[in-house]
């Protein structure tokens, strides 16, 4: 028996969740509109009295159905909670003259190279950039994470220096260097 998978998703006001023969899932709330396709391992549907959406597993013993089933419940929490309030990510670039701008639907980052790094927004994210914070949000955590995943990936935080992209409020170990013997 899955512990996340059998609790069912509570449906908050204002937020509508359909769901299709196809096994597509769409979720829509005041700010955007998500969908989905789920396993066809699980079966999904909505129920009215207490409005949530209740997924069971068609052959728990089998494979990895349970695993299935739980993930399906997570990602439909995550959808609905998208929807509702959004997801936000925000990174901090580390280094003398670094920073980054927003020209249209790119990221420009100045991270040290002789060349100008452009990251391409992706449809569905709103990038702020203030001072040396790099902010990414959207209803979509998976795309959220994933785009400051590649931006951070342009340039790593390096222990020695502290110098690179790192994640707000996120810490890096720093090491010694060389030391000097006499």
């Amino acid at each position: 028996m899955s512990r996340i998978g059998k609790k069912p998703v509570e449906i908050p006001a204002g937020v509508t969740v359909k769901v299709s023969d196809d096994r597509t899932i769409t979720v829509e709330g005041k700010s955007a509109t998500l969908t989905m396709t789920h396993r066809p391992e699980v079966a999904v549907r909505v129920e009215d009295d207490p409005k949530a959406v209740v997924i069971d597993v068609k052959n728990p013993d089998a494979g990895n159905n349970r695993a299935y089933w739980g993930t399906t419940r997570s990602l439909i929490s995550n959808m609905i909670e998208g929807v509702t309030n959004g997801y936000k990510k925000q990174l901090q670039i580390v280094g003398v003259g670094w920073g980054a701008t927003v020209a249209g639907q790119k990221l420009d980052l100045k991270l040290g190279y002789a060349n100008i790094i452009s990251v391409p927004i992706p449809a569905g994210l709103e990038v702020v950039v203030e001072k040396d914070v790099v902010t990414v949000k959207g209803p979509d955590k998976q795309m959220v994470g994933e785009f400051a995943a590649v931006v951070r990936a342009k340039r790593k935080p390096e222990p020695y220096n502290g110098k690179g992209i790192r994640y707000l409020g996120e810490e890096i170990i720093r090491k010694q260097g060389k030391a000097f013997g006499s």
